[in-house]
């Protein structure tokens, strides 16, 4: 028996889009029950709101589309100012009405512009006869714009006196959109996160037309069991599951295992969703080209940094991980003679990459880097930026910084790996 249920829309048409949002039938069997027939008046607006990769924009197109409904969908940071909002909206309406003639270019500066332009535009008697759909994706975006654009895009409806309803899309609460001033609320609409029953039949309906529905269900069953604990973005899986496949396959390509022995795929997928696990959400390189390094490194590895910026995380690296004591006897030319003893502290018997990387100031950092570049460094201010960009790429961190007495004190957050891939 079919979840949706219209007496506006054919059953087929219904049970097609059914087919369309998986594990969404309650969430659009309420956006149905709003929406009403095409000729009614809807809810002047909706506000609907959960995380990311939790179906909203996608379940909201698919239904729009499905179901042929008039709609205007604008992602608010394309455009990010109240102009470039307002003309896209007007831009859209006029393909919308005149679908084989050219859209003009329109003007608009104020909301009240747009206002007097929409009602100008809705005159076809297409759009007078049912309800039009302005979808506004990241929504939270109106925030940042001129104080009356949230309020009057509520209130839509009664400001042009046409049948329109206004639908926000936002990953955060409505509690931090609503004015202090105080404005007409919306209908929300929550979108809860999937759960790994419904990652499981969503991501299982992409299997190869070559492997059976089972194969790829098993799969899909052991991808979740990696990665579900850090990470739940269905679009990130989708990713994960097109990248890792072919190497599931192998032992049945090769014809050592069947589609049933799992264990055997199993052990031969192990430890490549293993190594998966560092490049989760890092799209720096290519699929491709992943496995053609077979994944020795993560790919933070690959990087590109400045000239002087690759010298300044090397030096970081030295200074993290070798005594101050031996900066002498490493960086100096003409250090004098070396005392030897076999004298050492019970700590340093022990390697300094198992004790983590230590504190050290800007002084010897830059001590060390005069000493490891060829040419002359002058402390310019561009080499401070670039020690400023480290840090914000979290390849170094700052610590001890709120000490007025002292400087700024690095540590070094990348490891051995990185720096000879940097070295090179």
């Amino acid at each position: 028996m079919p979840n949706l249920e219209h007496p506006a829309y054919p059953a087929a048409t219904l049970l097609h889009l059914e087919s369309l949002v998986p594990c969404r039938e309650s969430q659009v069997s309420m956006l149905l029950s709003i929406f009403g027939e095409r000729q009614q008046f809807s809810f002047p607006s909706i506000f609907i709101y959960g995380h990311t990769s939790s179906g909203k924009t996608y379940v909201m197109q698919t239904l729009l589309n499905t179901l042929q409904l008039p709609h205007v969908f604008v992602n608010c940071v394309e455009y990010f100012t109240s102009r470039l909002l307002l003309e896209e909206i007007l831009m859209q309406l006029q393909s919308c009405c005149s679908e084989t003639e050219q859209t003009s270019h329109v003007h608009c500066d104020t909301f009240n512009d747009f206002v007097r332009l929409f009602k100008q535009a809705v005159v076809s008697e297409e759009l007078e006869d049912q309800t039009l759909y302005i979808v506004l994706d990241r929504a939270e975006q109106l925030r940042e714009m001129e104080a009356n654009i949230l309020p009057a895009f509520l209130r839509l409806q009664e400001l042009t006196d046409r049948n329109v309803t206004v639908v926000l899309l936002s990953e955060i609460v409505w509690e931090l959109f609503r004015p202090n001033t105080g404005c007409f609320e919306p209908f929300t609409l929550y979108f809860p996160d999937y759960s790994i029953g419904h990652l499981q039949k969503i991501l299982s309906q992409n299997h190869p037309p070559e492997y059976s529905v089972d194969f790829y269900a098993a799969y899909i069953n052991i991808l979740l069991g990696v990665f579900y604990m850090v990470c739940r973005d269905l679009k990130e899986l989708q990713h994960l599951a097109a990248l890792n496949f072919s190497k599931y396959c192998e032992p049945v390509v090769r014809g050592e295992a069947n589609e049933r022995d799992t264990r055997k795929l199993w052990k031969n997928i192990e430890p490549h969703l293993k190594k998966a696990m560092h490049t989760v959400y890092l799209r720096e390189i290519s699929s491709l080209w992943m496995f053609r390094v077979g994944f020795g490194l993560s790919a933070h590895t690959h990087v590109e940094l400045p000239y002087y910026s690759k010298f300044l995380l090397i030096a970081a690296y030295l200074a993290s991980y070798n005594p101050v004591r031996t900066d002498k006897r490493f960086f100096l030319k003409h250090h004098g003679k070396i005392r030897k003893t076999n004298f050492m502290k019970k700590h340093e018997k022990t390697s300094n990459h198992l004790l983590g990387p230590k504190p050290f100031p800007l002084d010897r950092l830059l001590a060390i880097l005069y000493s490891i570049v060829d040419n002359r460094v002058a402390p310019t201010a561009n080499i401070f930026s670039q020690i400023t960009s480290l840090v914000t790429l979290q390849l170094l961190s700052m610590v001890g910084h709120n000490d007025q007495l002292d400087g700024p004190r690095y540590k070094c957050t990348v490891s051995l790996d990185f720096i000879r891939a940097v070295a090179r």
